[in-house]
């Protein structure tokens, strides 16, 4: 894969997403040959889905394909289902109208995939496109004047998010709380019913845009909060850093109380996506990777 003439481009890629020099192997072995498989069938890959559990990395690599994806002369643009979060007020709505839970953004319910979908078919045309951005400091979406924009048409989009590509349960599946959370303030199932309909519903449709499935898999769950922990931290420091407010973000209590809402669809990702991923990338609990599976022909061991 050819190169950035720049030699100092990786460390300034590398500060920019606070990453240490060891990401270099990362680039290595995941970056470098996803690009090169995007790149070489990008007359039928246009979106690519990248799945993983919140803290799993989804968002530095889509940076870093998008970088290297750009420099192989496609014109590329990112987006996050995280981005597509509905606002506090609307979400208020929903747990006014529809179960007190869904005030809590993440799951399925609590974006706006219909706007989504409308992105990204501005995105194919040849014109000028706004990039929604949501600020998870304030819990609401930026104003609509700081959204970026793009003009296509685009040869590849990247698309991350924690639950992009999950499919719904069967009923069986939902009937038992799978944690505290389930039991104390959903024993009727409502919220999960509820949930569990978006995912069969809007979010399929969204989601049957996909040319490519990325999973980034876990070791487990557990290891899931103390990722979501990291993430906490950092924003908190780089928003101290730049004297803005932080009164909306978690400790660790919230952080746990948090990725409760997530568990159920994570923990049915973590089983049944590495058998229908197009591209596996197994991670272990430091977020080191232990392998990169692609779809046959495509093997690649770590």
């Amino acid at each position: 894969m050819e190169r950035r003439k720049d030699p100092d481009w990786f460390a300034g890629f590398l500060t920019r997403e606070g990453l240490p020099p060891s990401f270099s192997q990362v680039f290595k072995t995941v970056v470098e040959p996803l690009a090169e498989h995007i790149h070489a069938s990008c007359d039928r890959i246009r979106l690519v889905g990248l799945c993983g559990a919140q803290g799993s990395g989804k968002s530095t690599l889509s940076s870093a394909l998008a970088l290297v994806l750009k420099d192989r002369g496609l014109k590329v643009a990112t987006l996050s289902l995280d981005d597509l979060y509905l606002s506090r007020a609307l979400r208020k709505g929903l747990a006014l109208g529809v179960h007190p839970l869904l005030a809590t953004r993440g799951v399925p319910g609590t974006h706006d995939v219909a706007f989504g979908g409308q992105v990204l078919e501005a995105l194919k045309g040849n014109r000028e496109t706004c990039l929604p951005r949501f600020d998870k400091a304030a819990d609401d979406p930026f104003p609509q004047s700081s959204w970026p924009r793009v003009t296509g048409p685009l040869d590849v989009v990247l698309f991350e998010g924690w639950c992009v590509g999950a499919r719904a349960q069967s009923e069986r599946e939902l009937a038992h709380p799978i944690n505290t959370l389930e039991h104390d303030e959903d024993p009727g199932g409502h919220w999960r019913a509820h949930v569990n309909a978006q995912l069969r519903g809007p979010y399929a449709s969204f989601f049957s845009r996909l040319d490519l499935f990325v999973f980034l898999q876990a070791p487990n769950f557990d290891v899931v909060a103390d990722w979501r922990l990291e993430q906490e931290e950092k924003l908190r420091k780089r928003l101290e850093q730049e004297g803005a407010s932080t009164t909306h973000l978690m400790d660790e209590a919230g952080v746990r109380r948090f990725i409760s809402h997530y568990e159920r669809i994570t923990r049915a990702l973590l089983d049944e996506a590495p058998d229908r991923a197009d591209v596996l990338i197994r991670l272990e609990a430091d977020r080191s990777v232990s392998e990169v599976r692609f779809k046959p022909p495509y093997l690649i061991g770590v």
